[in-house]
């Protein structure tokens, strides 16, 4: 066998090995990621929604608390990997309207506000709603002792 066959064999095996911290750190990632803004939302909500106001966003206030509810219990949510596929799709949801009315009028970089970050937790989130939360999660855990399959 060649020594190239012999690495991607090796680094296959590691990689298979590895999938499941890489899914808790992902989500732990992700959880670090939405909790300051989760947190400066709830700490000036008149503000946030007066914000979304001058957006134009329909029912600005409700949205506020929804936006920071989401995010608030996406912390959570993905912590403990409980849910995880319901949380990812709505705050993928939430990524995809920061994108289209914040974000994509100032381009693409992070530096000026563009939609680089929004978009990077977005495909980060969809990582975790096609593959789920992995082995280290309470989804793992309850769908295993009630015999149901991931």
């Amino acid at each position: 066998m060649s020594k190239l066959k012999q690495l991607n064999l090796f680094l296959s095996f590691l990689g298979q090995r590895l999938q499941n911290w890489a899914l808790l750190l992902l989500r732990f990632v992700l959880a670090y990621g939405f909790f300051g803004p989760a947190i400066m939302k709830w700490e000036n909500m008149q503000a946030i929604g007066d914000w979304f106001k001058s957006l134009g966003y329909p029912f600005p206030y409700f949205n506020a608390y929804m936006a920071g509810t989401i995010e608030f219990l996406g912390v959570i949510l993905l912590i403990l990997g409980l849910g995880t596929r319901v949380i990812t799709s709505l705050l993928i949801f939430v990524m995809l309207i920061a994108i289209t009315t914040v974000h994509l009028r100032n381009g693409f970089e992070a530096g000026s506000n563009g939609f680089e970050i929004p978009l990077y937790y977005a495909v980060m989130l969809f990582v975790l709603f096609a593959f789920g939360a992995g082995k280290y999660s309470l989804d793992h855990f309850l769908c295993k002792k009630n015999n149901i399959e991931l």
